[in-house]
């Protein structure tokens, strides 16, 4: 007999979008057939950021080739990449007037780069139309993809993202067809090809890791240099995915904070409703203010 679903808390809870703003920038993703991880994951805060004018790109289609058992995005074959993609982007970022952007992707194993390529062209087109906006992509983990971490590093995103999700005991429920160390590797390679991009990973909480699991994924990004990690709430899109198995009191949320800036992050945005690109921008001006205090302070040294 299956249980039945916890109930939500009230601080998990949100509003229902009704503002002109939030209306406007729907009509604007539309009107440029792009498709939106706010969407298509079906995230929380959709309202709050499209009323803002906020909207986090998703390229590449808007059917992956993996089946994560966390996501609510489609699973099956891809269509052929649109080559004017890249180009709409560009574009609505330009309409949009956006000081921050942030692209994402499905998985594209059928792709031999991975679709890495394309997240290049993306970034060119936004230089191009919006030269002062900064750039954030939240990439896959492009797993046997030679190259590929290379072709966007090369494009030079302001922020280079890539989410661990969960910790490793739980990846063959959670994030079957990724590995752990491979992610993690990703990361790691990133900073070490060029140390002026901020990288950031992010993992989502209640789905039966234990307290300690996240601090050990917390040690193990510091190995590898990373600037910025998310925790969020896990919310189970469907009764056909992995359920909660229990939800983080905003209080342990606050812990895993102040745990993670005792571990040496720039920053670490934790709560309930924290997602990979909620309130990405801020965050974008924290992290840049954060590491001119660094390097203020090792001047000030010398």
């Amino acid at each position: 007999m299956e249980s039945l679903p916890l109930k939500k808390p009230d601080w998990i809870k949100v509003k229902a979008p009704t503002s002109k703003e939030y209306f406007e920038t729907k009509a604007l993703v539309s009107e440029h057939k792009l498709h939106t991880v706010c969407e298509e994951a079906a995230c929380p805060n959709i309202g709050e950021c499209w009323s803002k004018r906020h909207a986090t790109f998703m390229i590449l289609g808007d059917v992956c080739t993996r089946s994560c058992k966390f996501c609510n995005v489609k699973t099956g074959l891809p269509d052929l990449l649109d080559p004017h993609e890249p180009e709409r982007v560009g574009l609505a970022v330009a309409k949009m007037k956006l000081a921050h952007v942030v692209i994402t992707s499905v998985d594209r194993d059928d792709l031999e780069d991975g679709g890495a390529e394309h997240f290049a062209q993306v970034i060119q087109a936004i230089r191009r139309t919006s030269p002062a906006t900064t750039i954030e992509v939240l990439t896959p983990d492009f797993l046997r993809k030679e190259h590929a971490i290379e072709i966007v590093v090369k494009a030079k995103p302001d922020v280079f993202n890539h989410n661990l999700e969960t910790v490793p005991r739980l990846y063959a429920s959670v994030r079957p067809g990724a590995r752990y160390f491979n992610s993690l590797r990703l990361l790691d390679t990133v900073k070490k090809m060029d140390k002026t991009i901020f990288t950031k990973s992010g993992v989502m909480v209640g789905l039966g890791e234990e307290k300690h699991e996240i601090f050990q994924v917390m040690d193990d990004l510091r190995s590898a240099d990373v600037d910025f990690m998310t925790i969020g709430q896990y919310l189970q899109p469907t009764p056909k995915h992995h359920p909660v198995i229990d939800f983080v009191t905003p209080e342990q949320f606050n812990e895993y904070a102040s745990r993670g800036r005792s571990k040496g992050f720039l920053l670490v945005a934790a709560s309930p409703l924290t997602r990979s690109s909620y309130h990405a921008g801020d965050d974008f001006k924290r992290l840049s203010d954060a590491r001119n205090a660094l390097v203020n302070q090792h001047v000030s040294s010398i």
